[in-house]
């Protein structure tokens, strides 16, 4: 099946509040272009520099999407186009985001990582470190950025059972947070699931799902 095939499917199969993410990275611009002739708009890259090139490319009206582990040296390349962050694991990151916005008169639209898997090479804070952040005076502070919602990544596992007791974890963490709502702080998204497993995020309350492999093929 074409990319075009595979993205069609796959929206028609997702609610109409939930957001797709193509997931293009180290996909050939031929592949996103063949993507966005078919109406498709968001795409999630995991490294800044890989994304900056793209972007510099591609049609303006994508919404680019980080979901890659984030340094704060590389805050600034994306800064002038970045549509939403997906991987803020803490404070530092977010002060640097705001001070990169604020250079380019813009707000940028940050996800808070909860880490759910039991893997140790998973990035991300704790439901308690999240909650410090969204109460905390700094954060309150920082008026070039507006948190919009919480990502996990599940463990790379064949038990679904276990992924399942992952994704159900994070959204009862952002329900318990969505309380803590102030003037940067807008719990509306959830960004858990991908390829293999999005269809149970999904029953599991996710908003967003980052699918790569099920729409551009396997990656070499």
């Amino acid at each position: 099946m074409s990319i075009i095939e595979n993205i069609n499917q796959i929206k028609a199969t997702l609610p109409d509040h939930v957001c797709l993410v193509a997931v293009s990275k180290t996909k050939p611009l031929d592949d996103i272009m063949e993507a966005y002739t078919a109406g498709h708009r968001d795409f999630g890259e995991n490294k800044i520099q890989e994304m900056v090139e793209k972007q510099e490319q591609l049609p303006r009206d994508i919404r680019w999407h980080m979901i890659g582990h984030v340094q704060r040296n590389k805050v600034k390349y994306m800064a002038p186009f970045v549509h939403l962050i997906h991987g803020v694991d803490n404070m530092k990151l977010l002060r640097e985001i705001d001070k990169q916005a604020k250079r380019h008169d813009r707000i940028i639209q940050c996800l808070l990582q909860i880490k759910i898997a039991a893997e140790e090479s998973k990035y991300g804070m704790s439901a308690e470190q999240a909650a410090l952040i969204l109460k905390s005076d700094e954060t309150a502070q920082l008026d070039n950025v507006v948190i919009v919602g919480l990502m996990g990544m599940a463990t790379f596992t064949e038990n679904m059972e276990q992924v399942k007791q992952e994704f159900t974890r994070l959204k009862t963490i952002f329900d318990e947070l969505k309380a803590l709502q102030t003037p940067n702080c807008n719990l509306q998204t959830i960004s858990m699931g991908m390829s293999g497993d999005y269809q149970l995020a999904v029953a599991c309350g996710s908003t967003m799902v980052r699918v790569g492999s099920s729409i551009f093929g396997e990656r070499n």
